[in-house]
C-alpha cells in the first residue's frame, strides 16, 4: 500500500510539473509543440512519464542557473553504460589474475626454482646500486599497496564480502581505499625516476632475440647468455613499468583528483583503462615476484644487499658477468664488503 501511494505521488509530481512546463510560455517552437505533446500524452496515459525520460536521458542540455560543466546534463546516458562494462571487465581480470597464480604454482612444482649449476666463488659483483635500490624498494612497496588494495577494491564485494560480514567488510574498504587514493601519488613521483635509471640497461640489442627464441631455457633448462638485463626483464620493463605504469599514473591522476573539472566522460573512461592496466600490472608484477624471490635463488639477495656471487651472474646474466670482468661496465669493485659476502 505505501508503494502504491509513492507511485501515485511521483505521478502527481510528474503531472503537475509537466502541466507547469505546458503552461510556460516556450522559447521557440519546438519546445512548444513538446509542451503540447506531453500535456496530451498526461491527459490520454496519465502514469507514462516516457517522453520526459527520454528528454532527460538523451544528455541533450538544458537551461540551469548552476554554473560549471555538464551541470546543464541532468542524466548522462554514457553512465550505465560505464557501469554495465565494469562487471564483465572485472570478471574477466579476476579469472585471469586466479588463472596467473595457478600457472606460477604449477610452474614451481614442475620446474622448481631454478639453481647456480656450479659452486659460489664467495668473490662478489655489485649489481644494484644504493640509489638503484631505494628506488627499486620504494616504486615495489608503493605498487604492492596499490595492487592490495585495488584488488580489494574491485573484487572486494564479490569475494571478500560474503566471507567476512559487512561490518568488518566496511572497514577494510575504508582503509583500502584511502591507502590507495593517498599512496597513488607517491607512485607518481617515484615511477619516472626508476625508469630513468633503468632504462638503458633495458633497451634491447642482437642478443636479445636469441634469448627470446629460446625462453631463457626457461622450460629446458639449457643455458642461454643475457646482458644486465633479458630479453624477458626488457619486456617487463617497458610493457608493465613504463607502459602500464605510467598509464596507472595519469588515470590515477584523474580519479584522484576530480577538482580538475573533468568531466564525468573523462572519469569513466579513466576508470576503466585504469582497471584494464591495474589488472594486467597485477598480473606481470607476480611473475616478477614469483622469479625475484622463489623462483630464482639469488635474485632477491641481488635487489636487498647489491651484490651476486660471480657464478650466478655468469650463469644468469653471462654478457654482463664478461663486460664487467673485462672492465668495459663500470662498477663499483668486484671485491663485495665483509657484510655482504656469503658465510
Amino acid at each position: 500500500m505505501r508503494r502504491m501511494f509513492t507511485r501515485a505521488g511521483a505521478a502527481l509530481l510528474a503531472s503537475a510539473w509537466l502541466a507547469a512546463a505546458a503552461q510556460s510560455p516556450a522559447v521557440d517552437a519546438t519546445n512548444a509543440e513538446m509542451a503540447k505533446q506531453q500535456q496530451a500524452q498526461q491527459l490520454s496515459q496519465p502514469l507514462n512519464n516516457q517522453p520526459v525520460w527520454s528528454e532527460v536521458r538523451s544528455g541533450a542540455k538544458q537551461y540551469t542557473s548552476i554554473k560549471g560543466r555538464e551541470t546543464d546534463v541532468l542524466i548522462q546516458p554514457e553512465g550505465q553504460t560505464w557501469r554495465a562494462a565494469r562487471v564483465p571487465l572485472a570478471t574477466i581480470g579476476g579469472f585471469l589474475f586466479v588463472a596467473t597464480l595457478l600457472a606460477l604454482l604449477g610452474f614451481y612444482l614442475w620446474r622448481g626454482p631454478i639453481r647456480l649449476r656450479g659452486k659460489p666463488t664467495g668473490r662478489m659483483i655489485e649489481r644494484f646500486t644504493l640509489v638503484e635500490r631505494v628506488v627499486h624498494w620504494t616504486v615495489a612497496i608503493t605498487f604492492v599497496t596499490l595492487g592490495v588494495t585495488g584488488l580489494v577494491l574491485t573484487f572486494g564485494k564479490s569475494v571478500l564480502l560474503p566471507l567476512i560480514g559487512y561490518t568488518l567488510f566496511s572497514w577494510l574498504a575504508i582503509i583500502a581505499k584511502n591507502l590507495h587514493n593517498f599512496v597513488g601519488p607517491v607512485l607518481v613521483v617515484v615511477l619516472p625516476i626508476m625508469i630513468v635509471l633503468f632504462m638503458r640497461a633495458n633497451l634491447f640489442n642482437a642478443r636479445d632475440w636469441e634469448w627470446l627464441k629460446k625462453g631463457g631455457g626457461m622450460l629446458t633448462g639449457e643455458h642461454v647468455p643475457a646482458n644486465k638485463a633479458n630479453a624477458g626483464q626488457k619486456i617487463l620493463f617497458w610493457s608493465m613499468v613504463v607502459v602500464l605504469g605510467l598509464t596507472l599514473c595519469v588515470t590515477g591522476l584523474i580519479l584522484d583528483f576530480p577538482n580538475f573539472d573533468q568531466t564525468r566522460q573523462t572519469m569513466q573512461i579513466a576508470n576503466v583503462v585504469h582497471l584494464i592496466a591495474g589488472v594486467l600490472a597485477v598480473v606481470m608484477v607476480s611473475a616478477h615476484i614469483y622469479l625475484g624471490t622463489v623462483g630464482m635463488p639469488g635474485a632477491y639477495e641481488a635487489m636487498r644487499d647489491g651484490y651476486v656471487d660471480e657464478t650466478w651472474a655468469k650463469e644468469h646474466h653471462e654478457y654482463w658477468y664478461n663486460e664487467v670482468k673485462a672492465g668495459a661496465i663500470p662498477a663499483a669493485g668486484h671485491e663485495a664488503p665483509m657484510s655482504h659476502r656469503p658465510a
